[in-house]
């Protein structure tokens, strides 16, 4: 229809715009159906990992990943990265399909499987007064100073909290930051302290005295809450496979 202002679709004219829509969008749904018939596995795997993971435990990861698409499946992968507390909210909701990380607690309805550990090490910053004795500094010593601490608990390292905590965090990368600044000290992965080390900036207190070992794990939902047998569970089951192999 066409007015003084130009031109106008009529209301059949604007149904037929929305069959049109509705036939283009049942065209693509079932051009990705027919190029996944017969596929065993469809669907999306969402992953969630802490910050910051060991380079190692990475490639494991990694390894996993490429075992998995060597399957016959049309996955989407998708990675998030989240504290351990929120993963395990978002496994609880199913927003997740799986995490990796480092987890104080343990919750019924998830399964954890121990997959690598890694070293945390006290370390204290070039501006700070320890830092010349670094290396050798007696832990009781060390306990004089402000510390910047986990603001979750700590299993692993409970005989070592120290009792002048000046601030807490809930990551390494936060922990880094106080440490740094020099008027902190703190235990920090030593994978993760490697680089600020080789520049100056951050040394360990007692690499034999002041350190502790932490696990980290692969935690899903157990099978009895994944629900019925269906394209989901059996992705999450497949991919459990392959960071098994890779983490053998």
């Amino acid at each position: 229809m066409r007015t003084r202002a130009g031109f106008a679709l009529t209301s059949r004219g604007e149904q037929f715009v929305d069959a049109c829509r509705t036939l283009l969008a049942a065209i693509d749904t079932f051009d990705s159906t027919a190029r996944n018939v017969g596929r065993k596995l469809v669907g999306t795997m969402t992953l969630g990992i802490i910050g910051s993971t060991p380079v190692r435990a990475n490639a494991r990861i990694s390894e996993a990943i490429a075992r998995f698409r060597a399957r016959d499946e049309s996955v989407r992968f998708a990675v998030l990265v989240r504290s351990p507390g929120e993963l395990e909210e978002m496994l609880l909701a199913d927003r997740i399909q799986m995490a990796i990380g480092y987890f104080w607690h343990r919750v019924p309805s998830l399964d954890y499987a121990a997959i690598f550990s890694e070293d945390q090490l006290a370390y204290c910053s070039r501006a700070h007064p320890l830092f010349a004795q670094a290396g050798s500094v007696d832990a009781a010593h060390a306990a004089d100073y402000a510390w910047a601490w986990r603001s979750y608990p700590l299993p692993e390292a409970a005989a070592l909290a120290p009792r002048n905590i000046g601030a807490v965090a809930d990551n390494m990368e936060a922990v880094a930051m106080l440490v740094l600044s020099g008027q902190h000290l703190g235990y920090l992965p030593e994978h993760f302290a490697t680089p600020y080390v080789k520049d100056g900036l951050l040394a360990p207190l007692n690499p034999r005295a002041m350190r502790y070992r932490v696990g980290f794990q692969m935690v899903t939902r157990t099978r009895r809450t994944r629900g019925p047998a269906d394209a989901k569970r059996e992705i999450v089951d497949a991919f459990i496979e392959d960071m098994a192999a890779a983490h053998r």
